[in-house]
């Protein structure tokens, strides 16, 4: 830990699990081996066997990338650290790291009638993720780890995100019950007008 950045270790130890993270998503895609392939016709039929998958992965690879540029950048907000601060951003990880579990789930039972706990947990997850960020942003406040008063701002700013993201994605989950398919829809709507949203603010 250098004098520079006292949170350079802990900065350091978030990436190597969001890379992580990262790296599952794309393990559990693959062509079944109960698939027989004999010619160029029956492989791509397997490909678009696995379509839901990769779209699973895209669209959890978005939210894995949105959470890192905002973490990245809620670092820099702050000039010191604490064990609420610690706890709370391994709360954050904890959410990051357990991605893949339903997008595994998604990608496989998606458009099948039995969707509906695959969609609900995955939204569940992000909902979680943003009461993740809420515990966060309060302990950066709670602990005055921010570096200058506009740096508070932005920090409130971050926390009125994460109650947004709860609330929305929570009412998401228990829509899910009954409309799966489309829930699943307005998410990657979302999760798209986040990244963009995100890349706009980054040319601001």
């Amino acid at each position: 830990m250098t004098a520079e950045n006292p949170n350079s270790r802990l900065e350091a130890f978030c990436d190597g699990v969001f890379a992580i993270a990262l790296t599952l998503l794309i393990i559990d895609i693959k062509i079944p081996t109960t698939i027989e392939i004999t010619n160029t016709d029956d492989l791509w039929l397997a490909i678009m066997h696995i379509t839901p998958s990769i779209f699973a992965f895209v669209l959890s690879f978005i939210i894995i990338l949105i959470t890192w540029v905002n973490h990245h950048n809620s670092f820099t907000l702050i000039n010191k650290s604490s064990n609420t601060f610690i706890y709370a951003n391994g709360f954050l990880l904890l959410t990051v790291v357990f991605i893949p579990f339903p997008t595994s789930l998604l990608g496989e039972h998606l458009l099948t009638n039995h969707s509906s706990p695959a969609v609900i947990l995955y939204t569940a997850i992000i909902a979680i993720q943003g009461l993740a960020w809420v515990l966060l942003s309060a302990a950066a406040l709670n602990n005055e780890l921010a570096k200058s008063e506009k740096a508070i701002a932005q920090i409130k700013i971050n926390r009125q995100n994460g109650y947004i993201t709860f609330i929305i994605y929570s009412l998401l989950a228990i829509i899910s019950f009954w409309f799966p398919l489309t829930i699943a829809i307005i998410t990657t709507l979302t999760l798209i007008f986040w990244l963009f949203y995100g890349v706009k603010m980054k040319h601001e």
